[in-house]
């Protein structure tokens, strides 16, 4: 006795209906076409996406100046000795900077601070030992951004800094000038911890009363560029 399966039966049964040209009216068959109906759609599935970053023209920017900051070290190696007397009395020194992104042509600038016209660097500072992090880090923003003469209060002083994410952090595990974005492995008491801070800028009529140079990076992801 030979045997056949179910789906070899039901196809000898379609190819029958399909020769006689007319379907049995107690087979079921929807004729309608399914693109007619609306598609099924999933629930959410965009959690933990990052923020889109806007950023405006510089031309939305008003650049005052003010006189030379002066380095507070002569040299790197001074520089190096005031870390340690730092950490010897307060311990790991923490050091915040501040990223401020516009675009000039459609292409993303960092602003940066210039140094005894040959050295750039990024607003901020180290944080004072009793200072907490945040509100430190803004005291240190007015201090290299106020107009002259505010005494880094009233006017031009900007309380509502807008802090964002953190985009980098860098240890110093001993006093030398290598930072690494890591502790290394037989590193137990670093010596400075520096935080490079994403700055959100406002629109416009936002005060810079400094002399800035632009600096022009690459295309970061997640950034649009937005006009006025």
């Amino acid at each position: 006795m030979s045997t056949i399966t179910a789906t070899a039966l039901q196809t000898v049964r379609f190819s029958c209906y399909h020769v006689s040209g007319s379907w049995p009216s107690n087979i079921g068959f929807n004729t309608h076409n399914k693109q007619s109906y609306p598609p099924v759609l999933p629930k959410s599935f965009n959690g933990n996406q990052p923020k889109t970053i806007r950023l405006f023209p510089l031309s939305n920017y008003t650049f005052g100046t003010k006189e030379t900051q002066p380095e507070e070290d002569p040299s790197v190696l001074a520089r190096l000795q005031r870390l340690q007397e730092h950490y010897e009395q307060y311990g790991m020194r923490r050091t915040c900077e501040g990223i401020l992104v516009c675009h000039e042509h459609n292409h993303p600038h960092i602003l940066m601070l210039q140094i005894a016209n040959a050295f750039f660097k990024l607003p901020g500072d180290y944080l004072k030992p009793e200072d907490e992090e945040i509100s430190g880090f803004k005291e240190r923003l007015n201090e290299r951004l106020a107009p002259v003469g505010t005494q880094f209060s009233g006017e031009g002083v900007n309380e509502d800094w807008e802090i964002a994410d953190t985009l980098a952090q860098w240890w110093r595990p001993n006093f030398e000038t290598f930072m690494y974005p890591f502790i290394p492995a037989h590193v137990t008491r670093p010596k400075e911890c520096k935080k490079l801070y994403f700055i959100q800028l406002p629109r416009q009529s936002m005060l810079l009363p400094f002399t800035s140079k632009i600096k022009s990076c690459g295309n970061p992801a997640n950034i649009s560029n937005r006009g006025s």
